[in-house]
């Protein structure tokens, strides 16, 4: 009986000792495991902060080419303002050549009246030649003189109508030249300059052309960078959302040590308190196997003397077993006390009504699912709505720490809460919220209100926008899983 007793005490404590063993080797995984998952959220923030870089450089990029392409408009104005000039010029140089025209046809119209009269007058002397027998006339009127003076008058005389016709007709071919030249000078030169100004006009309206396609491309290049400069502000969002998650891990790494610690100490005081029951159940099995043994050395010596002290180790066998029992009662209660000192880290907080399902995760608001996770309207929709009208409290859908609550131009108000559970951590996020009653790094418990339901941000209707992420959250939602089938809906 007295060597069983023993076994039991040995037991126990060796029991206690492989116990304080598993939990802090657990302890240290689950810390372990949100250690890696913190890793994983600072080289997320490494690969936003090379995007923002690259978003800045394309954006200065974007601002160069605006600088060429405004440069371009302006040299291309210039030379806009120049041609018009040129074709204001050339318009001008028309005007006067078409003036040149009209005066030369006026011209024009004296010398031909000119040589119509020389036309005339060598018509009447060839008739009159023709009539008289051509030059017979001539003769005649030599002949005819009174004396060598009178004839050589005569002579000088003929010789001058002579020279006359003669002249008359070198004037008509003259004038008959200047008139053909002069028309095709003016002709040609009102034909290149109409041609110039075609040239003139066509490169205007190119160079307009080009100015509409510069300007084009600048409104391009305007909106790229507005776009640019939008992505920009989203992945800062981002860098500003990884690294309040980063600090709500951080926050959950050092409740889960500080709660290690806490259960360490209960289990080393509940060992420390197994070890000295151990041992005094040891001692006194030893006492008792040394009285036993003075007992049986001692039965020899009266009957009487041997009944009493048979009595009185069965004595004390009874008040050994009750000490045994008392023991045990005493040691049941050590794993409650841990258990309660490790529940009171986690229900720091209320748990408001609607009632809080079990498990790990309760329902985050009352109301209808609107909409599941998966395709929809040809996206796919990376969570669950779940809408209802009237004041909707929003709940948290487990223990956790607010990563982030702030006001989205897409999630509207929005709350995101970082929750390790066995080791896993999660993400969860309540969007389009009315309101946000909880702040960034506060400590959330299970159906904990967060705020209410509302239509902020890109929303159509009252909702809550419910997402779950297995690990930490991220712009592509890489790590989005459906709730349905993990949250009680």
């Amino acid at each position: 009986m007295l060597k069983k007793k023993l076994i039991l005490n040995v037991s126990l404590a060796a029991g206690l000792g492989a116990l304080s063993i598993v939990q802090p080797v657990q302890a240290a995984a689950d810390i372990t495991i949100m250690e890696k998952q913190k890793e994983k959220v600072k080289q997320k923030q490494r690969d936003v902060e090379s995007s923002i870089s690259r978003s800045k450089s394309k954006i200065s990029s974007l601002k160069g080419k605006q600088e060429s392409v405004a440069d371009q408009i302006k040299n291309l104005t210039d030379l806009i303002n120049k041609t018009t000039d040129s074709i204001n010029e050339k318009s001008k140089q028309i005007q006067l050549t078409k003036l040149e025209v009209e005066e030369l046809k006026k011209e024009i119209i004296v010398i031909k009246e000119r040589m119509k009269q020389r036309e005339q007058l060598l018509k009447e002397r060839a008739r009159s030649m023709q009539e008289s027998g051509g030059n017979a006339d001539y003769l005649e009127v030599l002949l005819g003189s009174k004396d060598f003076g009178d004839f050589i008058e005569r002579v000088s005389a003929v010789a001058t109508i002579m020279e006359a016709d003669q002249e008359i007709l070198r004037q008509q071919e003259e004038d008959k030249k200047d008139l053909e030249h002069d028309q095709k000078m003016v002709e040609t030169k009102l034909a290149d300059l109409e041609r110039m100004m075609a040239d003139l006009q066509e490169m205007k309206t190119k160079q307009k052309q080009q100015i509409v396609q510069l300007s084009q491309l600048m409104n391009k290049l305007k909106t790229k960078e507005k776009e640019e400069h939008a992505h920009e502000m989203d992945l800062k969002e981002q860098k500003e959302l990884l690294a309040a998650q980063e600090s709500s891990i951080q926050q959950a790494i050092d409740l889960e040590t500080k709660r290690q610690a806490e259960l360490e100490a209960a289990r080393k005081r509940a060992a420390e308190e197994a070890r000295q029951r151990a041992a005094a159940a040891a001692a006194a099995a030893k006492e008792q196997a040394k009285k036993k043994a003075q007992q049986q050395a001692e039965t020899k010596s009266s009957n009487h003397s041997a009944g009493t002290k048979i009595a009185a180790s069965t004595k004390s066998n009874q008040v050994s077993k009750s000490e045994t029992v008392q023991e045990r009662k005493q040691e049941a209660p050590a794993p409650k006390r841990q258990r309660t000192q490790a529940s009171k880290q986690q229900d720091t907080a209320p748990a408001p009504a609607p009632a809080v399902s079990g498990g790990s995760f309760t329902r985050p608001a009352a109301g209808i699912l609107s909409s599941n996770y998966g395709a929809r309207w040809g996206t796919k929709h990376m969570g669950v709505d779940i809408a209802s009208s009237g004041y909707v409290p929003i709940m948290a859908a487990a223990d956790g720490v607010v990563s982030r609550a702030y006001q989205s131009s897409s999630y509207g108000n929005v709350v995101f809460i970082s929750h390790s559970i066995n080791g896993q951590v999660y993400t969860t996020v309540y969007a389009h919220m009315q309101n946000y009653t909880v702040g960034t790094g506060q400590v959330v418990a299970k159906g904990q209100q967060i705020g209410v339901m509302g239509s902020t941000g890109q929303s159509t209707g009252q909702h809550l926008h419910f997402e779950l992420h297995k690990g930490s959250w991220n712009a592509a939602k890489s790590n989005a899983v459906n709730p349905i089938g993990i949250v009680p809906f």
